[in-house]
């Protein structure tokens, strides 16, 4: 039988995108999916009340939360369950994890204010050296667009430029009534795992960036239109056809181009 916690008492922040788990089944399908180990040092965005935060913990060696809500700080703070617990008030995007007392490389997973999804992802990337894996609870049709295939209607500058160093894992959906609040869509699990070998340099980034966004500004069109004016070298456009449209280019052959 399924149980649901009673958030009556927490005034929900909208600013914050607060919506907290209230599923116990839904809870543990998550802790098995993240599989913590005795050994782990982990990193938590976001713990709301503590109700993923109370599984994970007693798993592993060590945790830091970071929790913007004061409200909320002040609730984790004060239950002897999370005692151990180094819960930080503060912006996850302001953070800086070689900087927070927890040993590196950590593990990361995270219940995140659906707003700020992307500002989070390219944080993991900002972050690459600091961490092993990440699991992070987002917006359903955010994380079929960062694991879409190539081809496919989903697959567009999101997946292509986290793509050229992560690599994505659809975990499963989740139904908006495990929520409190209810939120009108409905969310995902996705696992994000480094790429053994970075397919873009940091000091390409930005270029790649404009690029594959101007490639994807008028999807329709084809690579000879959306990309005129770009200096890309002679022997690209002999490997890639410029009659294409980008949906059909692999991560990889964007990356080429830069």
């Amino acid at each position: 039988m399924n149980q649901k916690k009673n958030y009556k008492s927490h005034p929900f922040r909208k600013k914050w995108g607060q919506n907290f788990l209230s599923d116990t089944n839904l809870l543990d399908k998550i802790v098995r999916t993240i599989a913590p180990q005795s050994s782990d040092n982990f990193l938590e965005i976001g713990p709301g009340e503590g109700a993923l935060t109370n599984q994970i913990f007693p798993k592993i060696n060590s945790l830091v939360s970071i929790e913007i809500d004061p409200l909320l700080v002040r609730v984790l703070r004060r239950k002897t369950s999370l005692q151990g617990i180094k819960i930080i008030h503060g912006d996850i995007l302001n953070q800086n994890i070689q900087e927070l007392p927890i040993r590196n490389p950590v593990r990361i997973f995270g219940n995140i204010p659906y707003n700020i999804t992307s500002p989070i992802i390219f944080w993991l990337i900002e972050q690459l050296d600091y961490w092993s894996d990440a699991y992070i609870m987002m917006q359903k049709e955010v994380a079929e667009r960062l694991c879409a295939i190539v081809g496919t209607k989903s697959y567009g500058r999101l997946t292509v430029v986290v793509g050229a160093y992560l690599d994505m894992e659809y975990c499963f959906t989740i139904k908006p009534d495990v929520f409190v609040p209810k939120p009108k869509v409905e969310s995902a699990i996705v696992k994000f795992s480094k790429k053994k070998v970075a397919l873009i340099s940091d000091e390409k980034y930005i270029r790649f960036n404009k690029l594959v966004s101007a490639a994807f500004s008028q999807r329709r069109k084809m690579l000879r239109n959306t990309l005129k004016g770009w200096n890309i070298s002679k022997e690209v456009k002999e490997k890639i056809n410029f009659t294409r449209r980008p949906e059909t280019l692999t991560i990889s052959e964007f990356a080429s181009m830069v």
